[in-house]
């Protein structure tokens, strides 16, 4: 009833409309109090570390025209909802394809996400690492300042000048890099920290330093070797997947079993101290079980807080090389189990404005 028909009936049922819209007002104030209240107790640190729940985030391609904005809302709207942390990657060219920190693209991202990026100690000889093809620069030359001016200090300016905190790893899964050419463990180490001194130098204090390896524990000891100290790392990250037929292996491993070794070993032997970040993780398909992937992404908020080190999860969402190895979140199962796991109040968090 709309009341056009009488003025008395219609004031009466504006007054009851408004006496209730009041009330509401009110319970949704009480209610948003307790929300703020809560975000407060829930807010990230300095170094971005949540003290309850964690990050939800994606390494995301860029696309053929070299967007990364519009692979990344895509994946946004299949998923119904913004990620947290935005994973990117970039080499040490200096040209403004790959090798300059802080792209139009990442800027426009970073207004509403936090940004991880990871910055390699090599030139790509494909656009994009196309072909995953690359040219060592070589961790002593870092470690000796080398390529300080010409090509650190530039994009330590460059994150200085964005101002909002930054995740930052320099080469990540830097165990499977010894072999690659990049150096030694003492090498990596001085390098490493000379890029940490080197930025402290130049007054950026916007980045948080994340150490990342491979959490693969047949390089237990290269990776102990790697660390280059609590007082130089921030956040410990480790890319776990199950690989299961992409790498013909005869188990299949359930998110849990895939990462709780690594996680355990890196706390016991590295730091019990820091806060670890799944920087990559993901599962191939079973290609006689497709429905193993839905239940593989769903069990992750069950998970989690058995993890309770973990504070960021971020998927590798691209395909790798080979059969059985889509890798992505973008259709089908995968799809269905990881957009249920990023809509857990466990992945609910408050980006940080700066």
């Amino acid at each position: 009833m709309t009341g056009r028909h009488g003025i008395p009936q219609r004031r009466a049922h504006m007054g009851v409309a408004l006496a209730a819209v009041g009330a509401l007002a009110a319970a949704i104030g009480v209610w948003s109090s307790r929300a703020d209240s809560a975000d407060d107790r829930c807010a990230a640190d300095a170094r971005l570390v949540l003290p309850c729940g964690a990050w939800w985030g994606a390494y995301v391609p860029y696309d053929e025209d070299s967007s990364l904005t519009e692979p990344v809302y895509a994946l946004e709207r299949k998923i119904g909802r913004r990620l947290d942390i935005v994973y990117t990657y970039h080499d040490m060219s200096g040209n403004t394809v790959d090798g300059e920190l802080l792209t139009p693209d990442e800027r426009e991202l970073g207004r509403d996400r936090l940004l991880m990026l990871a910055w390699e100690s090599t030139v790509w000889k494909e656009k994009h690492h196309a072909n995953w093809s690359e040219t060592q620069l070589g961790w002593k030359n870092i470690a000796s300042g080398r390529y300080d001016e010409s090509i650190i200090d530039p994009q330590a300016r460059r994150i200085k000048e964005y101002g909002k905190r930054v995740f930052f790893s320099f080469d990540q899964e830097t165990d499977f890099r010894i072999k690659e050419g990049a150096g030694t463990p003492e090498e990596y180490v001085a390098a490493y920290r000379h890029l940490r001194d080197r930025f402290e130098r130049l007054g950026v204090r916007n980045v948080v330093w994340v150490w990342t390896v491979s959490g693969y524990l047949g390089n237990a000891g290269t990776m102990k070797a790697l660390y280059p100290g609590d007082a130089y790392v921030d956040w410990i990250g480790m890319d776990q997947y199950n690989y299961y037929m992409c790498h013909r292996s005869p188990n299949w491993l359930g998110f849990e079993a895939s990462q709780r070794p690594s996680y355990e070993w890196l706390r016991a032997n590295v730091s019990a101290r820091k806060p670890v970040m799944l920087s990559e993780f993901s599962t191939a398909p079973d290609p006689k079980r497709p429905e193993r992937q839905r239940e593989w992404y769903a069990d992750i908020p069950e998970v989690a807080p058995r993890l309770p080190k973990v504070r960021a999860y971020v998927h590798w969402n691209r395909p790798v090389p080979g059969p059985d190895c889509d890798l992505t979140v973008n259709s089908g199962p995968a799809l269905e189990g990881y957009k249920a796991a990023g809509s857990a109040p466990y992945f609910n968090q408050r980006i940080p404005r700066g």
